[in-house]
């Protein structure tokens, strides 16, 4: 699907997934030009770059256009010369003035970042809400045992909370790296002209902070025709990030999905499908149509790197002025698309334990657990028990036998064959009852010692910080959000405050 379509798909979905009230009235960069007049009416007022009787015409002419582009059907240009046009029709050449110290490089640069710090927050919330997913589905049984693959083979057993909190823990670098970003990306660009100031004496910081800016995007020219390139790279690379760790996840979850019983599967509706011919079929259609999503959103996040490649700074090529590729805007809408379909999806997900521990069982996943015993409980060299360990599986698997099935005689003639070619003690150092217990999933698990490991105390912990992590990421976006609405209303209240010039 081309991405331009996706990119409506996308604003779709975050309508009906969660509706956010703040967004009533439409943000589009008609919206956002009416902020940046009104906040550098306020700033020309107060540094007197204009009287106070002219700033009331503006405010006027500004509530004037507004107005007229609120009605059913209006015209909602982005443009600046097109606005002006109508400013000068409302207030006549005089509002012109409002322009002072101004061009559309840095109207449309603020602008730019007006509209993508909307989409970034709304991109950061759905990602919040796929982490919660996870940690949820984890807590439904965070001990219950799973294997574990290197190599599309089975390695070693862990947990399911182990498991999901491993993804987790990545989506936490995800949220990390976005507030990071976002300290860069909540710069203002306004006051900066088309790249060296002028002779107005503009004051940038009141500006930034009108609009709810942290400061300002201090070079002028970086502000509006470098930044946009790195920014956009910067932007570009949390769709690749977080597109790779979730396609991680479906690629595994996938992969057990071609077994006759998986242990994790999709509850019948709307994420799963049926065949228009095979009636036992029950496809993880959400799954595929998330691994579309997040591939075609690599692609769109590459493409913006091949546009933004060898353009000299100043071209338009990289920038979204309301060009129609949208960029960065149509990466963190879709992004936002992507994780809040992943939400959908992972709560859909049913875990099966006693599936997934016979699927532990019926293979040879512990017996590194069998090599480490030989070492720590018989003092026998590592790559010694490690060699019993191996012809112990080619022995098992030979006779068709699980691990818990090898006659413990077996496991005696095998350790001797090794022992002799070793020249060590030729009787194996454990008895039967240590020889099992080695072999068993829940020994090995509860055997881990190791930091991050997945023995149940240490599961419990990770899990608990990274409820702890994703609450504080959903604290910061709250306080994020409040910040901006209580400067739209300082910013409301201070161009009111133009009309008492009159």
């Amino acid at each position: 699907m081309p991405y331009r379509y996706m990119s409506i798909i996308a604003g779709i979905v975050l309508m009906i997934v969660q509706p956010d009230a703040s967004l009533a009235a439409p943000r589009d960069r008609f919206y956002w030009m009416s902020q940046i007049n009104r906040a550098s009416a306020v700033m020309i007022a107060e540094r007197r770059i204009v009287p106070k009787p002219l700033a009331a015409k503006i405010h006027d002419a500004i509530v004037s256009v507004d107005t007229a582009g609120d009605q059913p059907g209006a015209a909602r240009s982005g443009d600046y010369l097109n606005v002006e046009h109508y400013l000068i029709a409302a207030g006549g050449a005089d509002i012109s003035r409002l322009h002072s110290g101004r061009s559309r490089q840095d109207i449309g640069s603020t602008t730019q970042r007006l509209i993508t710090r909307d989409d970034f927050l709304a991109s950061f919330e759905k990602l919040n809400g796929m982490r919660d997913a996870l940690l949820t589905l984890a807590a439904q049984a965070p001990n219950a045992i799973i294997p574990a693959y290197t190599w599309g083979v089975q390695a070693q057993p862990i947990t399911f909370g182990h498991y999901l909190s491993a993804y987790a823990a990545a989506f936490e670098r995800q949220a990390t790296r976005m507030r990071e970003a976002y300290v860069r990306l909540n710069q203002s660009p306004l006051g900066a002209a088309a790249l060296g100031t002028s002779s107005f004496p503009v004051d940038r910081p009141r500006l930034a902070e009108l609009l709810g800016f942290d400061t300002v995007a201090e070079n002028s020219l970086d502000a509006n025709q470098i930044s946009p390139i790195d920014g956009g790279a910067e932007l570009a690379g949390l769709a690749t990030s977080g597109s790779l760790t979730l396609g991680a996840l479906i690629a595994d979850i996938t992969a057990q999905y071609a077994q006759t019983e998986p242990w994790i599967l999709l509850t019948e509706g709307a994420e799963t499908g049926v065949s228009s011919i095979m009636p036992q079929k029950r496809n993880p259609s959400g799954l595929v149509r998330l691994r579309a999503e997040a591939s075609t959103l690599i692609g769109e996040a590459t493409t913006f790197t091949f546009i933004a490649h060898n353009v000299e700074p100043g071209m338009s090529d990289y920038k979204d002025f309301g060009n129609p590729h949208e960029y960065p805007n149509a990466l963190l809408r879709d992004m936002a698309a992507l994780f809040a379909h992943g939400d959908a999806v992972i709560r859909t997900m049913r875990f099966r334990p006693e599936r997934a521990l016979d699927e532990v069982n019926s293979d040879y996943s512990t017996t590194t657990e069998l090599a480490d015993t030989l070492q720590r409980e018989a003092d026998v060299p590592f790559r010694i028990g490690h060699h019993f360990a191996s012809e112990l599986v080619n022995y098992g698997r030979g006779h068709r036998l699980r691990a818990s099935q090898i006659p413990f005689a077996e496991a005696q003639r095998i350790y001797a064959e090794v022992a002799a070619t070793a020249k060590v003690d030729a009787k194996l150092p454990l008895s039967e009852e240590q020889f099992r217990r080695a072999l068993t999933p829940e020994n090995m698990v509860n055997s881990s010692k190791g930091l991050g490991g997945p023995q149940a105390d240490e599961v419990a912990r990770m899990l608990a910080a990274a409820r702890d992590h994703l609450a504080a990421d959903n604290a910061w976006l709250d306080a994020t959000r409040a910040k901006l609405v209580t400067a739209s209303q300082k910013l409301d209240q201070a161009f009111a405050g133009l009309k008492d010039a009159k």
